[in-house]
């Protein structure tokens, strides 16, 4: 008898971990790995080793993904699919970094950019998550912060700390429990925590795991641009999370996909049923020196790429956007006069031509790895089809062999 029990015990701990496993993973490989270039879309500039972000070095990414539970919606209970994603600038350490922000159009949230305005740094990390979960985040951020003591490392600063973090937001409620409130302190907390460089997991994952794009699944995407300057390379990488977009307008490669793909539209019996509605994220990053007025001004390039996927910055939009740069290390120093290096403005149309450029694909990006996706009251969003795509890529003559 002893023995059936503890083979049961032993199974029950299988099953409840593998539950687990299943309905809350990190960076992981549990997400298809195809991206825009790999379906032979053609699409310009050079990219670096992990058409990443992370291409910058110093930079970390970290998601953090839930999803649990399937039916009809019980507030507080799900279903859930939602998560939170970290952006580090220079690891886990205290070491501020020139920043400019730019909104297209304001109906969304990025806490802490008044500060950036003002001083023209990035004290912390970036996190992304849903539009109702904000506040937890943000208070996690502090939190972290001042347990791993990110504030004071390079400065005399014992006793004193306070901080802003930086927090955006895009609506997940068409597929999550979003007024539940399944996001926990311990959740932004394990986002930093993971944060890594390397490769970058996209598609429904972290804050993007219940996002729409366009009318398909969408959520985070990533890519980068390699750029010359005089005999220098310099790097820029950009990261997104798409929940915006209507269906007619999506455009791939110049080409009308939307209007060629009329079914296979998100089946939304619960919810806000009009198209057009949500909000993009997006984060631009380079390693080329820059100061706050000229990475405003690249922050600003950034609705050129949404423009070339179809984007235009619609009412019912959060279009919100922030660019740092890693150069110029220890710029923030409180208690030294500091000198700091900037490229001329003369010196900037590659690094605004390569904004636009890696935005697109960072977009693409995330619609080309999201996959199916089944929410609250059986609302359903779809994956945009790859071999649908590559037929009209080949039908306008733009597809990449």
């Amino acid at each position: 008898m002893k023995l059936i029990i503890t083979i049961f015990i032993l199974l029950a701990l299988v099953l409840n971990n593998n539950a687990k496993n299943d309905n809350l993973y990190k960076n992981s490989n549990q997400i298809k790995d195809i991206r825009a270039r790999d379906l032979g879309i053609p699409l310009n500039g050079v990219t670096g080793k992990y058409n990443s972000i992370t291409d910058i070095e110093g930079i970390e990414v970290g998601h953090v993904t839930i999803k649990k539970g399937d039916g009809n919606l019980k507030v507080g209970y799900g279903p859930i699919r939602t998560g939170v994603t970290a952006i580090l600038p220079r690891g886990k350490k205290y070491d501020p970094v020139f920043a400019g922000w730019y909104s297209l159009n304001g109906n969304g949230e990025m806490t802490g950019t008044t500060w950036v305005e003002e001083s023209g740094f990035l004290e912390g990390p970036i996190m992304i998550t849903n539009t109702h979960s904000v506040g937890i985040v943000r208070d996690a951020v502090i939190e972290w912060q001042y347990k791993n003591k990110i504030f004071n490392t390079l400065y005399n600063i014992k006793d004193l700390f306070w901080a802003l973090p930086v927090v955006a937001e895009t609506y997940d409620g068409s597929l999550n429990d979003i007024n539940g409130f399944h996001i926990k302190k311990e959740h932004a907390i394990e986002a930093l925590n993971i944060a890594s460089t390397g490769k970058v997991l996209e598609g429904g994952v972290g804050g993007g795991t219940g996002m729409i794009c366009h009318g398909f699944k969408g959520g985070i995407g990533t890519s980068s641009r390699k750029i010359n300057v005089n005999g220098k390379e310099y790097t820029l990488g950009v990261l997104v999370q798409a929940n915006y977009g209507n269906r007619n307008q999506l455009t791939i490669a110049g080409v009308p996909v939307g209007k060629e793909i009329q079914d296979l539209k998100p089946e939304i019996t619960y919810g806000e049923k009009k198209e057009g509605l949500g909000s993009i994220i997006v984060i631009v990053a380079t390693d080329a020196p820059f100061i706050p007025n000229q990475l405003k001004r690249i922050a600003r390039r950034v609705p050129i790429g949404i423009s070339r996927v179809g984007g235009y910055g619609s009412n019912g939009s959060g279009d919100i956007f922030i660019a740092f740069s890693t150069a110029n290390k220890d710029a923030a120093n409180r208690e030294i006069e500091k000198s700091v290096t900037f490229l001329p403005n003369d010196f900037m149309n590659p690094f605004f031509l390569a904004t636009a450029q890696a935005t697109e694909e960072a977009i693409l990006n995330a619609l080309i790895s999201a996959e199916t996706m089944v929410g609250i009251n059986g609302n359903k969003v779809y994956e945009l089809p790859h071999e649908r795509l590559i037929e009209i890529l080949k039908k306008y003559n733009r597809y990449n062999d």
